[in-house]
């Protein structure tokens, strides 16, 4: 069985989840999202680069260039203060989907 799918529109919310925890670059996310996942996530990288800058351009996350553990040079992404904010928006709107679809998911059958 492959991993689980994401659904469209969190990838942004993942990847602002991972950076939260440290800065870190690009492979790197991918890797934090899989170990946090525990392998379930598994995001392409053909989907990852547009979305990190997609992020940058919004002012979400912010880049410097450093090297990485393997003393390749890398950019390496941190969250901004706007991307905290955003952060904390997703992640309350989420929980509130999330619980929304739990109710209804776990209803019984109404008796009539």
């Amino acid at each position: 069985m492959s991993g689980a799918q994401i659904l469209p529109g969190t990838l942004d919310l993942l990847i602002l989840k991972a950076v939260s925890l440290g800065p870190e670059h690009g492979y790197g996310v991918l890797q934090r999202l899989g170990q946090l996942s525990k392998g379930e996530l598994q995001i392409e990288q053909g989907a990852l680069y547009p979305a990190l800058y997609r992020l940058e351009k919004q002012g979400l996350v912010r880049s410097e260039w450093g090297s990485s553990e393997n003393n390749r040079r890398a950019k390496f992404y941190a969250l901004t203060a706007a991307g905290r904010g955003r952060l904390s928006e997703e992640l309350a709107s989420w929980e509130r989907l999330v619980e929304a679809m739990e109710q209804v998911l776990r209803s019984k059958a109404l008796a009539r």
